[in-house]
């Protein structure tokens, strides 16, 4: 600022362009804020709805291991989903409940 080759408007001047360019990128970073929030809303549009009832098949795929719910946050790794019908006929058959999520209880009826 004590230099005597920079006049007090040419700090002034280069000032201004530093702050143009942060106005510019602040600009850049709520566009793409914007856009990335559009998105998000259009993904969550489009994103199918939660199965109700999964229905958890053992490796030789003939045989029922267990009955979830969609919500159940571990229905293992060979799920299939189930009308709400199905899961009761296996909970019928004797095919165990998850202790998880307790389908069960969430049909409301007695094992």
């Amino acid at each position: 600022m004590n230099d005597p080759g920079w006049s007090r408007l040419a700090l002034l001047r280069f000032l201004e362009r530093v702050q143009e360019r942060d106005l510019a990128r602040t600009r850049r970073w709520i566009a793409d804020e914007e856009r990335r929030e559009v998105e998000r809303c259009v993904g969550e549009a489009r994103r199918p709805p939660a199965l109700e009832w999964l229905i958890e098949r053992g490796l030789d795929r003939n045989n029922i291991v267990a009955v979830h719910t969609g919500e159940c946050w571990d229905p293992g790794k060979r799920v299939r989903p189930a009308t709400r019908a199905q899961a009761i006929e296996a909970l019928r058959h004797k095919v165990p409940a998850c202790s998880k999520c307790r389908p069960d209880t969430a049909l409301g009826i007695e094992v």
